[in-house]
C-alpha cells in the first residue's frame, strides 16, 4: 500500500515557478514507477510528466517539454515536478501517482495504469 500527499501548488504569475512535491508512505515507494498528471475544470486528466523507479529515464507531455522536470529522491520517499515559465494554461489540480513495476527501466503515460494517487494540489497560473 502508498499513500501519497502532494504539496507545492498555489498561484503564480505567467513566467514563474513552482516545484510541487509528492511524499510517499510505505515501504515500496523505490519500487515505484511514478508520475504527474494533471485535470483542467471541464477536462479529461492527463499526462504530464512519469520517471521509472530508479530514475533513470523520464517522459513528458510535449506541452509540458522543455520546462517542467520530474525528478525523485527515494531515500526521501519523495517525487517533485520543477515547474518553469509557467502558462495559462498549466492552471490544474496536479495529482501524483505510482504504480509497483518489476521493472527498473519502464514508466508509465495513462492514468490507467497506475494504482495509487494522491489527492491533488491545486496550481493556477494568472496571465
Amino acid at each position: 500500500q502508498v499513500q501519497l500527499v502532494e504539496s507545492g501548488g498555489g498561484l503564480v504569475q505567467a513566467g514563474g515557478s513552482l516545484r510541487l512535491s509528492c511524499a510517499a508512505s510505505g515501504r515500496t515507494f523505490s519500487a515505484c514507477a511514478m508520475g504527474w498528471f494533471r485535470q483542467a475544470p471541464g477536462k479529461t486528466r492527463e499526462f504530464a510528466a512519469a520517471i521509472t523507479r530508479n530514475g533513470a529515464n523520464t517522459k513528458y507531455a510535449d506541452s509540458v517539454k522543455g520546462r517542467f522536470t520530474i525528478s525523485r529522491d527515494n531515500a526521501k520517499n519523495t517525487v517533485y515536478l520543477q515547474m518553469n515559465s509557467l502558462k495559462a494554461e498549466d492552471t490544474a489540480v496536479y495529482y501524483c501517482a505510482a504504480v509497483e513495476t518489476a521493472y527498473s527501466g519502464l514508466y508509465y503515460v495513462g492514468p490507467r495504469e497506475y494504482k495509487y494517487w494522491g489527492q491533488g494540489t491545486q496550481v493556477t497560473v494568472s496571465s
